[in-house]
């Protein structure tokens, strides 16, 4: 019958290498067997190089590829990714509550895994305000998780501490995504902090490649396809943990310097 397969919704911007955003997150809906959906928020000429331009969306498209979306999917999880600026953010939370997609998977997308701020300080202050406590599943990495509250995360302790701070800011659950630039660690530790309380350790060996472009972005949506299909928060995050792993551990030979993940590598065993 209509609707009756499984659909996913990414939010996010479109990387015109293919490495990231919008493409990365289609490639793991695919790849999990789910059918993706894709709602336009911006797009970046970019290359394994550098990104050379961008364009952000005007307000009543993005606002307009909600309605229409809504007229006619049964989307089941939604995710969110790059969302450029306060206005953008502002548009996207309020109509993510006019409709029913599903659970949202927010992936903050305001730091890089290297330590650089991308948004301004008034779209930070408003992902913080209205995003955020929407967050069925929120996946910060280690610079974000400090930047939302305000915690050095030079231990465990600490790193358990904010993801208690984030669930007091509104996420319901929690996976703070560990380091993994510096060259000489031996592992990745993500820890994750569950709605009902209970929380984990996900620890996967360090990979040195430059092959890591569009991480982020796979992990939530590999989240995203497995709460669409029903799978508990706790399986989803699993699964994603492994399966980035998998596409870190096997690189492919695309582009010049930073290349992308490999989304064929990972098995389908769970």
């Amino acid at each position: 019958m209509t609707n009756e397969y499984i659909q996913a919704l990414t939010i996010a911007g479109n990387d015109s290498d293919g490495s990231a955003g919008m493409p990365a997150d289609m490639l793991s809906f695919f790849r999990r067997g789910v059918y993706g959906m894709g709602l336009l928020t911006s797009a970046v000429s970019g290359n394994s190089y550098q990104i050379e331009a961008a364009q952000i969306m005007p307000e009543e498209f993005i606002t307009q590829q909600f309605k229409t979306l809504a007229k006619d999917f049964h989307i089941r999880a939604s995710k969110t990714g790059m969302l450029a600026n306060r206005a953008v953010i502002n548009t996207v939370a309020d109509n993510y509550q006019k409709v029913d997609f599903g659970p949202l998977v927010v992936d903050p997308v305001i730091i890089t895994k290297h330590g650089s701020m991308l948004l301004e300080q008034d779209a930070y202050e408003t992902f913080r305000e209205k995003l955020l406590p929407m967050a069925f599943v929120l996946t910060p990495n280690f610079y974000e998780a400090q930047k939302l509250t305000e915690l050095p995360l030079e231990n465990e302790k600490e790193v358990a501490d904010s993801a208690k701070l984030l669930q007091k800011l509104g996420a319901k659950n929690v996976m703070i995504k560990g380091r993994h630039d510096n060259e000489h660690q031996d592992v990745v530790s993500d820890y994750v902090l569950l709605e009902n309380g209970d929380n984990f350790w996900l620890t996967e060996p360090y990979v040195h490649t430059d092959r890591v472009n569009g991480t982020g972005d796979s992990l939530s949506a590999v989240i995203t396809a497995e709460v669409a299909k029903g799978r508990d928060v706790a399986t989803a995050i699993k699964i994603a943990k492994k399966f980035v792993h998998q596409a870190i551990a096997n690189p492919i030979d695309v582009g010049h310097k930073f290349g992308p993940i490999n989304h064929w590598a990972p098995t389908e065993e769970e």
